[in-house]
């Protein structure tokens, strides 16, 4: 399938904090019902106090089924895509290091997609929990994460994932090609094996 490849630690099912925080960022941008959200996926003690350290996958989960139930299609499509690109946003001042970003925004754009994607493999488990990251550079570049934690046991007529979706547009925009765009073209909630995201440009 795939050049590349990381699978989370067996014991491991743990995602890094924005999956949360990030969504409640992006509900509030729009006024939306968060306390609602957040009732229903049982996770109001977040909104008391948002998260800084790892969470449990399955809280992950039970937020983005959240979204899709009390929010219509689109808003809550808007409201992952929102909370990836804030996502984006956090990686580029707090955890990829600024001499990186300098040699990624210099290099051509299929050099510094295998560099990049490189570095965001050895961390997949950090996002992708006890999913399964692989990756593909070519023409389009191409991310598959199989066992999605954002879509389990999810059934939809279009892709879902887009807190992915957004977090890659955001890295590969900013450190690959500015015309990057990103799309999911297979998800598991609409019964693909993984879900694949592809960046052109």
């Amino acid at each position: 399938m795939s050049s590349s490849e990381a699978r989370a630690p067996e014991a491991l099912s743990r995602i890094g904090p924005n999956a949360i925080t990030r969504v409640a960022e992006a509900l509030e941008a729009i006024q939306g019902p968060t306390e609602t959200v957040f009732a229903q996926a049982g996770l109001t003690h977040y909104l008391a106090e948002l998260p800084e350290e790892m969470v449990d996958e399955r809280d992950v989960t039970a937020l983005q089924r959240a979204l899709r139930a009390e929010l219509d299609r689109d808003t809550a499509r808007a409201v992952g895509w929102d909370a990836g690109l804030r996502t984006g946003d956090y990686l580029l001042a707090h955890r990829i290091p600024k001499p990186a970003q300098r040699i990624l925004k210099l290099l051509p754009s299929r050099p510094a997609s295998q560099m990049l994607l490189k570095a965001v493999a050895k961390h997949a488990w950090t996002f992708s929990g006890s999913g399964h990251f692989s990756y593909q550079v070519g023409r389009p570049v191409q991310v598959w994460i199989a066992d999605c934690p954002l879509c389990r046991g999810a059934r939809a007529e279009v892709p879902v994932c887009d807190f992915y979706r957004g977090a890659f547009e955001r890295l590969f925009t900013t450190l690959v090609n500015p015309r990057t765009q990103v799309r999911e073209t297979q998800c598991q909630a609409m019964g693909a094996e993984a879900c694949l995201f592809e960046m052109r440009w």
